[in-house]
């Protein structure tokens, strides 16, 4: 998986590791905490394995889909995590934050999910994406970042009929999730959400486990945790 170093990503990793799934994730600037979260996969009685990689990249990619077979010799489950998530009015974006968050957000699973295509299409396995609520709902402040996840929205369901019937591709879309407590956000969205709570980094990991473990007939699905936020 990518970006599972930490946050949602490290939450992901631990989910399938303790599903009993052996898991390697990449990261990017993350050297320490993968380090940690590959100890815990290991923990956890699973073999762990991080690798070194930028999605925007496509012979980064291309390295580590190698790494990932020379390590595990198969693939059965690509989760694609990694992702840029940034607040700015839509008068202010630059061309650079623009083609930053599109580059990782939407072209990275394209990339990833490319190149691990042969692999996948062996093992009868599953692509399983994180969108995001904001693919469905237009925040003023996120323009760039919705428009990103909107794209992968759109590349799950096109995919899934691409990549069928050996491969069941599906997307997680999240609504607001607490990684900090003090964020003062918080508060505000707990209040507005019918389920009256922020979700969790383990909310999302539990609906990328339904996926990696669900029937191959589910695919082009997006399942957003939320909530109800969105409604």
């Amino acid at each position: 998986m990518t970006g599972g170093a930490k946050r949602v990503g490290r939450a992901i990793a631990l989910e399938l590791a303790r599903a009993g799934v052996d898991v390697t994730i990449t990261y990017r600037q993350s050297a320490d905490e993968a380090v940690e979260t590959v100890d815990a996969i290991e923990q956890l009685g699973r073999r762990g394995f991080a690798v070194e990689c930028n999605v925007r990249s496509e012979d980064s990619v291309r390295t580590a889909i190698a790494s990932v077979m020379a390590e595990h010799g198969r693939l059965d489950i690509l989760v694609n995590n990694a992702g840029v998530f940034q607040s700015v009015p839509l008068f202010e974006i630059t061309l650079e934050q623009w083609d930053e968050v599109f580059e990782t957000n939407a072209r990275g699973p394209f990339l990833v999910s490319r190149e691990a295509l042969p692999h996948l299409r062996a093992s009868a396995g599953r692509i399983i994406h994180l969108g995001s609520l904001g693919g469905m709902r237009a925040w003023a402040s996120h323009a760039h970042y919705c428009a990103s996840k909107a794209a992968l929205h759109m590349l799950t369901q096109a995919q899934a009929k691409a990549f069928a019937p050996e491969v069941a591709v599906n997307c997680v879309a999240p609504g607001f999730i607490e990684i900090d407590e003090q964020d003062e956000d918080g508060a505000h969205f707990a209040h507005k959400t019918p389920m009256r709570r922020n979700g969790t980094a383990e909310d999302v990991a539990r609906a990328v486990l339904f996926f990696a473990t669900a029937p191959e007939f589910i695919t082009g699905q997006i399942l957003t945790v939320d909530g109800g936020l969105g409604l």
